[in-house]
């Protein structure tokens, strides 16, 4: 929640400015955990899971190109960097995930 209205920055992976993966890799590594950089790296390392906890991570898209990712808050939220022009927010799952994911 500390990172939410950073700046969406395309490759970002600072609180300079994070895109959807770059925010999800300095989170967890703040946590100690290592992830991958991309969207479909941590798709594919992350345990799935079917009843996501917060902490838990949302995945968009397709297995085979995840498009988007975030961060589960509970009670159908997320944290993420959404796009160019907005920044790190607080908001509703807009669309059905593909999958949920756990480091």
């Amino acid at each position: 929640m500390q990172y939410l209205g950073v700046p969406y920055v395309y490759g970002g992976t600072t609180p300079a400015g994070f895109d959807c993966s770059g925010l999800i890799q300095y989170v967890y590594r703040q946590a100690g955990i290592s992830v991958p950089r991309t969207a479909t790296a941590q798709y594919y390392a992350a345990t799935k899971v079917s009843t996501p906890q917060p902490g838990d991570l949302v995945f968009f898209g397709s297995s085979s190109y995840v498009s988007h990712i975030g961060i589960y808050a509970g009670n159908g939220r997320m944290i993420a960097a959404p796009y160019p022009g907005q920044a790190v927010r607080l908001q509703q799952i807009w669309e059905t995930p593909i999958g949920y994911g756990r480091f």
